[in-house]
């Protein structure tokens, strides 16, 4: 029988592992509110989006590494590691004196928070049984939601009352505290043995997904498409995945384990994850720009509009235990699915004259779609695969998602850029895309004349018709992939118990 530790120590590490988390969720949030104070004290506007591209970039490289870490060495030390690198690039965006600097920063604090979401999951898949885990699930997933609300208005505060650096600066305290925690009363058994890590492999995988991501987040925004600098990210993408799939077939430990992903279970999962996060990012990204571009409120609203999208998602973790109980796992999954896609086709539907409310209530099915998958996912995984494996399962479907988001998000964007170009037709003046960032400044839009102000306006209608459109396409592959998850006890227990006390 597994040994699990007191409820009280139980506690006090959930507590820890939400601490790490809102740490890394928040730094999302409240870095966009402060970096227009930040660009005007540091300059270099131009690598404005790699200040949350680079963290993007080395956070998602790295979580199936760290995933796989934990399983080697066990999730305590590797969850450590990882908030002490995150902390150490946070000082150090504090002290940033240029953009290119503080992009460099961030990139080392990305490198951190690569560790942080996976292990803190496989920490609660180690400590509570199958039963337990859909309500701590929601626990962490609440920290997503808290963070989503607090940031912004965080971000503001420390910026009118300090100064930008404490942005990053305010993470130390908060780290520190989750890193004596975890250290006390966080206990692993796990055998300590030589283990052979796959250095080049690693550098291979990271090579390969840096590749993807840079062509993803860069194509058709710093250069077209089909381009040179594409084409060369796609073979250097290419040829850096098959040297490092030869290469993982030959090793004795190799760090991605292939083998998972050839299950039907953990394979259709992913591919489900994928998709949705690809929804998500369209939701996060282009609600804001819908409701204060085409709709014409404030930010508060577009903020409240959003809000609605990160109440859902922890409200529908916290209740996915009821609605494992009452349906199974699959029907549960199936059900998450078909409230994803209702909510983007509600976004995809909307008549012109639809308000900030009809958006959010759509906003809110998709979260509360979403909530559903990613808990009762997590559990499938976790209680499909032996301890030894769980941390490299967990970091699987966490990378699923974010890669996901990143496709997602250059997809997007390069819909609404040709929808734009086609509704321009390469017109000078006021009517061309670069003038549509006037209709987000009170200011501009009303300096604007009549006709252009109609014109620019419809123009971004169009255009948010046609993302919200591609973004249901998402969501209906989201659906169609729930269809493909095997039947699964939810509540099974894992082939090897937990070897947390």
């Amino acid at each position: 029988m597994p040994v699990h530790p007191s409820q009280a120590r139980r506690a006090i590490v959930v507590g820890c592992v939400m601490l790490a988390m809102f740490m890394a969720a928040v730094e999302v949030t409240i870095v966009a509110t402060a970096l227009p104070q930040i660009v005007a004290k540091l300059g270099g506007f131009s690598l404005y989006t790699w200040v949350f591209a680079g963290f993007l970039l080395t956070q998602t490289a790295t979580i199936p590494v760290f995933g796989k870490l934990a399983d080697l060495y066990g999730r305590r030390p590797v969850l450590i590691a990882g908030i002490l690198v995150f902390l150490t690039g946070s000082t150090l965006c504090g002290f940033a004196w240029s953009m290119p600097v503080l992009i460099a920063f961030r990139l080392l604090q990305g490198l951190g928070a690569g560790s942080i979401q996976p292990v803190a999951a496989t920490i609660i898949g180690d400590l509570y049984t199958p039963r337990e885990r859909p309500r701590v699930q929601g626990y962490l997933s609440s920290v997503w939601g808290f963070a989503a609300i607090v940031g912004p208005l965080a971000g503001g505060l420390i910026v009118e009352a300090l100064s930008w650096h404490w942005i990053f600066w305010i993470n130390v305290p908060v780290g520190l505290f989750a890193i004596a925690g975890l250290s006390i009363f966080l206990r692993e058994d796990v055998a300590h043995r030589q283990h052979s890590i796959d250095y080049p492999g690693v550098a291979l995988f990271f090579v390969a997904i840096t590749a993807l991501l840079v062509a993803l987040m860069e194509g058709g925004v710093d250069w077209p498409w089909a381009s040179v600098p594409t084409l060369v990210l796609a073979l250097v993408f290419a040829a850096s995945l098959a040297l490092y799939f030869r290469r993982e077939r030959k090793a004795r430990e190799p760090m991605i384990d292939l083998g998972l992903w050839r299950t039907r279970l953990v394979a259709s999962i992913n591919l489900s994850t994928l998709a949705a996060g690809a929804s998500i990012i369209g939701v996060t990204s282009f609600v804001p720009i819908y409701v204060q571009g085409v709709l014409g409120r404030s930010p508060i609203v577009a903020g409240f509009a959003l809000t609605a999208m990160s109440v859902g998602w922890p409200l529908a973790s916290t209740l996915s235990g009821r609605f494992l109980r009452a349906l199974d796992a699959r029907r549960t999954v199936r059900a998450g699915g078909a409230l994803l896609f209702t909510g983007a086709l509600g976004l995809a539907l909307m008549p012109p004259g639809a308000g900030a409310f009809a958006t959010g209530v759509s906003s809110f099915v998709v979260g509360f779609g979403m909530g559903l998958l990613n808990t009762t996912f997590i559990i499938l995984i976790q209680g499909s695969v032996p301890w030894a494996k769980r941390g490299s399962a967990t970091a699987s479907n966490v990378f699923a998602r974010m890669l996901g988001g990143t496709f997602g998000a250059a997809a997007l964007g390069a819909v609404l850029n040709g929808a734009l170009s086609r509704r321009f037709g390469g017109a000078g003046g006021a009517a061309d895309i670069e003038a549509v960032r006037h209709m987000f400044d009170a200011g501009a839009s009303a300096a604007l004349a009549p006709g252009d102000r109609a014109a620019l306006m419809h123009a971004l209608a169009s255009g948010m018709t046609e993302v919200f459109a591609a973004l249901a396409i998402f969501a209906a592959l989201t659906l169609m992939a729930t269809w493909m998850v095997p039947r699964r006890e939810a509540f099974a227990e894992s082939p090897v118990e937990s070897k947390v006390n």
